[in-house]
């Protein structure tokens, strides 16, 4: 029998959601784990309900259960998830095909992935629709063009005939967007759509899918670990931990008045004070004039580069993916020699190979990776990983090795109890506070950071970079950070370098840097970060309107 309220403004009813899935411990029987618990919500017909929390909070995987869909063994095992006046978990494989892409659509994190490369990006568009019988291929076709217009693709009458890999990121975010919309579902299951993207690209995508929901009526469910993201487009918020719900309202209250602890630190997250240090007269690390380039020269991607590293402070290099950021990076370390320019550090030049370069210059200069995960050896403890480097600087063995293994882990807050453990026994956010401790096990004056907070949850990015700002203070170290995260340069910069398309096109002190007036990519830079407020993402729209009209 239909729900009651099944012709009235109510489109999901979750109740009572249980979720679970089967694990297989080394050396133990099989074990059942809850990932979520009895949760419920509610969502009406052209509304949107952000889903925000950490990794494992359970935002994906309730979102898919609106769908009836549970990845990777995951079983619905309770509750009842009632779309349009029905329980889906009662239709059968049956009723999971007639849902999906038609009443209720999905749109994933990674577009990239979600493409089918072999295919024109107009056959996929329209493949839903098609499969479901809800229009014919003309039709279809008609209504994915004006989508592409709607969601300010480029050619919208020809973009459909390219194949993936011939539309950049954010316009294939685009697509997929359109793809959803396209058989006219009732919902759609937003999971990330733009953690993925670079920040000036992301508030393009944000803008155009808050247009398109506004304009078709759809309903959404908007998954995020983003609070300033997620406030732009939903309605409410409910807020997730470890598979339970901690808070849920409105987005304006939420934001203003959150009533929980864990949403008031969510609220707080990047409220970090870092106040500037006055440049020392003689830099640590001196750039100047590097260029570099790959495939033996034929593709430059760092023009004309000059920059300093100051002893214990930091340099925070930003731009969007393609800049350079990551390149100066592997031609500071030798991975890259250069074309022409030279690099100093502590007083000598270096070799621009890492083979040539002496065991104090591989000591003295440090990196820590973006994913700790693939950083590390996973058949290596904890202490193994720590001890490798007090071992090969130093000669440390035995108790010696082991006791100053202690005073790191102390020393990143984690202590000594992890000794033993392996990397999977590890969350992510302790994962990158072993790859610190292993950087500062070889006593170096410079620690090259690689975007090492972009892949983390706010909460725990907030964690390290307040640890990273302490054990500066404690080692008297540098810092070159490489970041796209604005949030996180005003956090912990004391000078800022600004690099696009392989160029530095602003760089000083963060005063000077962040002090109008500005360059035309630094200004768009820093007004696309989202700010943790209601109606930021029109005024920031409107900003570039009426600059784009002022030229």
């Amino acid at each position: 029998m239909a729900d009651s309220k099944a012709n009235s403004g109510l489109l999901l009813d979750i109740r009572n959601l249980r979720i679970e899935a089967t694990v297989f411990p080394p050396g133990e029987p099989p074990k059942n784990i809850v990932l979520v618990h009895d949760v419920s919500l509610t969502l009406q017909k052209g509304k949107v309900l952000g889903l925000i929390g950490e990794s494992g909070a359970g935002k994906s995987t309730i979102g898919l259960s609106s769908m009836g869909y549970g990845r990777g063994g995951v079983r619905i095992t309770g509750g009842e998830v009632i779309l349009n006046g029905r329980d889906i978990l009662k239709g059968g494989k049956d009723g999971f095909r007639k849902l999906r892409g038609r009443e209720v659509c999905y749109v994933a994190q990674s577009a990239a992935a979600a493409f089918n490369p072999a295919h024109k990006l107009m056959d996929q568009v329209v493949e839903a629709t098609l499969l479901h019988g809800t229009a014919t291929r003309a039709e279809a076709e008609k209504r994915a063009v004006a989508l592409f217009k709607k969601l300010s693709l480029p050619n919208p009458e020809t973009i459909g005939e390219r194949f993936p890999h011939q539309v950049s990121g954010g316009q294939l975010q685009r697509v997929m967007t359109a793809m959803a919309l396209c058989s006219e579902p009732d919902l759609i299951v937003f999971d990330e759509p733009t953690t993925a993207l670079d920040v000036t690209t992301q508030i393009d995508v944000l803008a155009a899918i808050k247009d398109a929901i506004r304009d078709t009526h759809v309903a959404a469910l908007y998954i995020t670990h983003d609070l300033a993201v997620v406030a732009q487009v939903s309605d409410e918020i409910m807020v997730l931990r470890d598979g339970k719900m901690v808070e849920h309202g409105e987005t304006r209250q939420i934001l203003e008045a959150p009533r929980m602890d864990y949403t008031k630190a969510l609220v707080s997250v990047r409220s970090i004070e870092h106040e500037q240090k006055e440049l020392t007269p003689k830099p640590l690390l001196s750039v100047r004039n590097v260029t570099a380039a790959y495939g033996g020269g034929a593709v430059k991607v760092l023009q004309d580069v000059s920059v300093d590293v100051h002893p214990g402070q930091t340099l925070a290099v930003v731009g969007e993916s393609g800049s350079g950021k990551s390149t100066l990076a592997r031609v500071i370390t030798g991975l890259l020699p250069p074309i022409a320019g030279s690099i100093t550090f502590a007083g000598r030049t270096l070799a621009p190979r890492l083979a040539e370069r002496s065991k104090d210059d591989l000591r003295e200069l440090q990196m820590i990776y973006q994913m700790a995960d693939v950083a590390m050896n996973p058949r290596q403890t904890v202490g193994t990983i720590i001890g490798r480097p007090l071992e090969f600087y130093f000669g440390m063995r035995g108790k010696g090795r082991d006791a100053r293994v202690g005073e790191l882990l102390d020393e990143i807050e984690m202590g000594k109890g992890f000794i033993d453990r392996y990397p999977a026994e590890l969350s992510g956010g302790q994962k990158q506070r072993v790859c610190i401790a292993r950087a500062l096990a070889a006593k170096p004056k410079l620690i090259i950071c690689d975007e090492v907070t972009s892949a983390l949850d706010p909460l725990v990015a907030d964690g390290i970079l307040k640890l990273l700002l302490r054990l500066q203070t404690i080692e008297d170290v540098a810092y070159l950070f490489i970041t796209h995260d604005l949030a996180t340069v005003k956090a912990i910069a004391d000078s800022i370098a600004v690099m696009y398309r392989g160029e530095v096109v602003r760089y000083g002190s963060k005063t000077q840097v962040l002090r109008p007036p500005f360059d035309v990519y630094t200004d768009l830079l820093l007004s696309s970060v989202p700010e943790m407020e209601v109606g930021w993402l029109e005024r920031a729209m409107k900003g570039r309107r009426i600059e784009s009209a002022g030229h």
